[in-house]
């Protein structure tokens, strides 16, 4: 597929096409549950289900987990669903659990939370990471895992801490101190601290930004919005919309998967997200932008905030789950990863996967009852809406004769988002299919499609089906 730039597609798209499509929505009439009949079945003939999900509430870094270490967050999920689910611990085969910073001290952190966790010493844990997709690793791989017939019950998830990333001494002051750790003498140990020079004494400080390009996701962003034309009113109203339904959910109780935080050493007990703010139209465009400036349109309002959180989920056979006497809340369907330009379409993951994973899965989008995509930024989420509405793009980038059309608006993230809600990156992933599956319930829905972007250019598209015994809480 040739790539072209940013400004190609902006003068290409927006006069050609955006124009046209200033509505982003294009409203389906959805399957009720009760009076759908498809299923979706595996090709090896057995049903993966998502049993259960938990999360820690989602803060804004710096608050209330400032103090905390990422692995007691970690345990918190991972014990956690035992308790929601009554699981033994005996009965969990593997851990997966996904990690984007990573602290070095508890480098399996798969393996350290869970021993924290109380999980037996017997049961192996590894880490994985795939930027903001990692807990969509550790549940796809999970369900590999048991496809390969080794294992039967998977406990899956991510954690991700920005209260405190590490911070490395720079590449020349790294050298020095090697080095010095294998000087013999004192002599030769004095010789080399002579040797340092002001600017060793520099930090290097991770940067949310692509390794490839160099620039931060930011103003990757902000381009990709300008090119398929996202207004700046257009990302703020989204944005509004985003905590507005998240504060809805939250107020009618239908976050049932967070689970209260006892903080260690005070008498306070975290019971909920702290990052939901519902403003007003009017103050939301007083805010300057943070990245390409004066100019630019994406903001701290309509971007997703520096996250701390952790999510763990059970994943098993649909016939181990009855042997459990467990009420699974979705089948794991279909899924699969995409790729793309790094640098012009770095967040354009759920526009490749979607038409990908429905023609996987053989359904179409009217079928589709519930939607639920991660909100990096609102522009990101509008470029998507955008490009899966346009047969240019379709024709053009995806080798496909049209497009698939641009998901019905009142069946999108309803209960809010990575932009309300939060994102601590590697747990983001269990938490949208949680919300997925119990929207399923509560909105009388039978199948959900989960996408979600990734550094890298990359991303991941899902489907689950409503299992006959979920419920929402």
């Amino acid at each position: 597929m040739a790539l072209i730039s940013a400004n190609n597609i902006k003068n290409q798209v927006l006069y050609g096409l955006i124009k046209q499509q200033r509505n982003i929505t294009r409203f389906f009439s959805l399957g009720v549950y009760n009076n759908q009949k498809k299923t979706l079945t595996p090709k090896n003939g057995q049903n993966i289900v998502l049993v259960d999900g938990v999360r820690t509430p989602f803060l804004l870094s710096g608050t209330d987990y400032a103090k905390l270490m990422p692995h007691e967050l970690a345990k918190q999920a991972l014990s956690g669903i035992l308790t929601k689910t009554g699981v033994s611990k005996d009965v969990i085969d593997y851990v997966i659990y996904g990690t984007v910073m990573q602290e070095v001290r508890t480098s399996n952190i798969a393996r350290e939370a869970a021993l924290a966790a109380g999980y037996s010493d017997k049961t192996p844990a590894h880490t994985v990471t795939m930027a903001c997709i990692s807990s969509n690793v550790a549940m796809t791989s999970a369900i590999g895992l048991i496809n390969s017939g080794i294992y039967e019950t998977i406990v899956c998830g991510g954690v991700e801490f920005m209260s405190d990333i590490p911070i490395r001494h720079s590449r020349k002051m790294r050298n020095l101190l090697l080095t010095a750790n294998k000087a013999k003498t004192l002599q030769k140990k004095l010789a080399l601290l002579a040797s340092i020079r002001p600017d060793y004494f520099v930090p290097d400080l991770p940067s949310i930004a692509e390794f490839s390009s160099g620039e931060t996701m930011g103003h990757s962003a902000d381009r990709l919005a300008a090119a398929f034309g996202a207004t700046r009113k257009e990302q703020d109203d989204f944005a509004l919309r985003s905590h507005t339904k998240a504060q809805e959910a939250a107020n009618k109780g239908w976050l049932t998967d967070i689970i209260p935080f006892q903080l260690p050493g005070v008498a306070k007990t975290v019971e909920k997200d702290n990052g939901i703010r519902v403003s007003s139209p009017e103050k939301l465009a007083t805010l300057k932008p943070a990245f390409i400036k004066p100019h630019g349109t994406i903001t701290a309002a309509n971007a997703s905030f520096l996250t701390d959180g952790a999510s763990a989920c059970i994943i098993t056979t649909e016939s181990k789950a009855k042997e459990l006497g467990l009420k699974p809340k979705a089948y794991l369907r279909n899924f699969l990863y995409v790729s793309q330009d790094p640098i012009d379409q770095l967040l354009l993951g759920p526009a490749y996967g979607t038409p990908q994973i429905l023609e996987k899965a053989g359904l179409t989008p009217k079928e589709i009852d519930v939607w639920e995509f991660h909100e990096a930024f609102a522009g990101q989420i509008l470029a998507n809406l955008k490009a899966l509405d346009s047969d240019w793009f379709a024709q053009n980038f995806m080798n496909r004769k049209s497009k698939v059309g641009a998901p019905d608006i009142n069946k999108f993230n309803n209960w809010g988002g990575s932009l309300s809600i939060g994102h601590p990156f590697a747990a983001t992933g269990v938490r949208l299919a949680m919300h997925t599956a119990n929207r399923l319930v509560r909105e009388d829905g039978h199948f959900g499609l989960v996408a979600a972007c990734a550094a890298g250019g990359q991303g991941v598209a899902m489907i689950l089906e409503r299992h006959p015994d979920a419920n929402p809480n």
